[in-house]
């Protein structure tokens, strides 16, 4: 009886539509081909001079490298995470509507780049697979999330209570709920941030299944409970049983483990629905 019970939540969703794909077009809300940006004037009278940034593999690939070296300086201000996140997951948008870039970019990065950006392409990839483009724009409300160190505060309770690594906690609520940004019933019925079917919050959930601090504390029982943390494959595939979400959460906590700044990059990405006809950010304030 895993927590799930059915599809997952359409979130994370990278632009792989039929249609993007053969327009060859980016995502909305991204930077066009060519993006003209004036140049500073050196007096009131004379004439800018456009600067061209063009939306190409190198973009991507130096976008990429840039981001992803930022977020795990250990020295990178906190508030500087939020542009950091969104640029992040942006250039992962436009890697996956441009697949033909995806070698020209690995060959562009420092060596130690190259797993991250597999990783989390493939990461996103599972749970397209799994998830489908959506028929209608969800019935949900995009909320703030908790702090990302009051969240930090949870999962770590959870390890110490339960001994699931907060890293794995962090990647369920990643991938369920966008670190709480979700409310709102998943198509089974499923509800809360760590989104969990009725029955399952029945027999493993303490206080209100909607409150990120019982959640999480819910997900480190339910784990447990199903292998955690000896098996934790084992465990993730009783939470949801796809082997495709069981891939996803995997990689998404590789990069936590091999350096805990990933964590502060996800927390900042932005909610994506899926559709046929390409994928919608959901800001914060919607409510469908």
């Amino acid at each position: 009886m895993q927590p799930r019970g059915g599809r997952l939540a359409p979130l994370l969703a990278l632009a792989l539509s039929a249609c993007a794909a053969a327009q060859g077009a980016v995502p909305s809300a991204r930077p066009s081909a060519a993006h003209l940006t004036p140049s500073p004037a050196s007096s009131p009278t004379a004439t800018a001079t456009p600067r061209i940034t063009v939306i190409d593999a190198a973009y991507v690939a130096a976008e990429l490298a840039g981001v992803e070296q930022a977020i795990r300086l250990p020295d990178t201000p906190i508030e500087e995470y939020t542009d950091l996140g969104r640029r992040e997951q942006d250039a992962y948008h436009l890697l996956a509507a441009h697949r033909d870039w995806l070698a020209a970019v690995l060959d562009a990065l420092p060596a130690a780049l190259r797993s991250v950006i597999q990783d989390n392409l493939s990461a996103a990839q599972q749970i397209d697979d799994l998830n489908g483009p959506s028929a209608r724009l969800p019935h949900w409300r995009i909320v703030a999330p908790p702090a990302p160190d009051v969240l930090l505060g949870y999962y770590h309770e959870s390890q110490q209570a339960f001994g699931v690594a907060w890293q794995y906690l962090a990647a369920i609520n990643l991938i369920e709920t966008s670190m709480g940004r979700i409310q709102g019933l998943s198509s089974a019925g499923a509800q809360g941030p760590m989104q969990f079917m009725p029955a399952t919050w029945a027999s493993y959930g303490r206080g209100d299944v909607n409150n990120p601090h019982d959640a999480i504390l819910a997900a480190g029982r339910y784990l447990k409970a199903h292998g955690a943390p000896a098996d934790m494959n084992r465990a993730i595939y009783a939470y949801n049983p796809s082997w495709l979400y069981v891939r996803a959460v995997q990689l998404y906590a590789k990069q936590i483990f091999a350096d805990p700044h990933a964590y502060l990059g996800y927390y900042n990405w932005q909610v994506y629905v899926q559709t046929a006809n390409g994928e919608v950010l959901l800001p914060e304030g919607f409510s469908g």
